[in-house]
């Protein structure tokens, strides 16, 4: 039974961290009192300790309490034990290089798929899909494998961005990189805007938030989906 939520980005403009997801967090961790959080995307270059303090205080606001998952002195116990789980966002490279390294990759995804509630927010997102060939970030370590966990049958681009007419730059979209990507892979991808969310409750996958997504599959015209629509069926 898993409970996911896949969120494009931690913080949208104008707000403070988390701030526009509480409402639903505190309904997804509602059996929770306290989440482990994994902080190895490091947003930065900051520290666990520093990334760790500022989901805490985030936290604090629904009465949840975090410990970093670096604060453990077992990886694997700390996940197999989990009220909840939270991969906050940074880069992807680094997230999956350290899961990896550390054999967390099938534990987490068994731990998510057996019901345990995981909240991913961009790099935390795009580990959820198929593989991780679909990040914005910029490549700063190797990873041995670009697979990741596969709780949904597809791949995440979050932080989408639309072209913009008015702009004189005339170089790559994101809608051009993801059709790069169309030619070498057949793994559909959602193109994730700012403050959208997946929420996944079993077998059932809806976007949520205020902004429609682009659904981009391999040989066909990119489409757009509204919010409330299921995406179950995407594959």
């Amino acid at each position: 039974m898993t409970k996911a939520i896949i969120a494009s980005t931690s913080t949208i403009h104008g707000s403070t961290y988390l701030e526009y997801l509480l409402p639903t967090l505190k309904e997804h961790y509602y059996n929770c009192s306290e989440i482990v959080f994994i902080p190895f995307a490091r947003p930065s270059g900051i520290s666990h300790e520093e990334y760790t303090l500022i989901v805490k205080k985030a936290f604090s606001q629904i009465n949840i309490q975090v410990k970093g998952l670096h604060e453990f002195d077992d990886y694997s116990n700390a996940i197999k034990n989990a009220q909840g789980i939270f991969t906050g966002g940074g880069n992807t490279f680094l997230l999956v290089s350290q899961l990896y390294k550390n054999n967390l990759i099938e534990l987490l995804r068994t731990t998510i798929l057996a019901g345990t509630p995981y909240l991913g927010t961009s790099a935390g997102s795009n580990i959820c899909g198929l593989t991780m060939s679909t990040t914005n970030d910029m490549p700063i370590v190797y990873p041995p494998s670009f697979k990741t966990l596969g709780i949904i049958p597809f791949n995440i681009n979050p932080h989408y961005l639309d072209p913009d007419p008015t702009s004189t730059h005339k170089g790559e979209t994101r809608e051009t990189r993801i059709k790069e990507f169309h030619k070498f892979n057949t793994i559909p991808v959602v193109g994730l805007r700012e403050g959208s969310w997946l929420t996944v409750d079993d077998k059932t996958i809806t976007l949520n938030g205020n902004l429609d997504a682009r659904i981009f599959e391999c040989n066909k015209i990119p489409y757009e989906v509204n919010t409330g629509q299921d995406l179950s069926d995407l594959n």
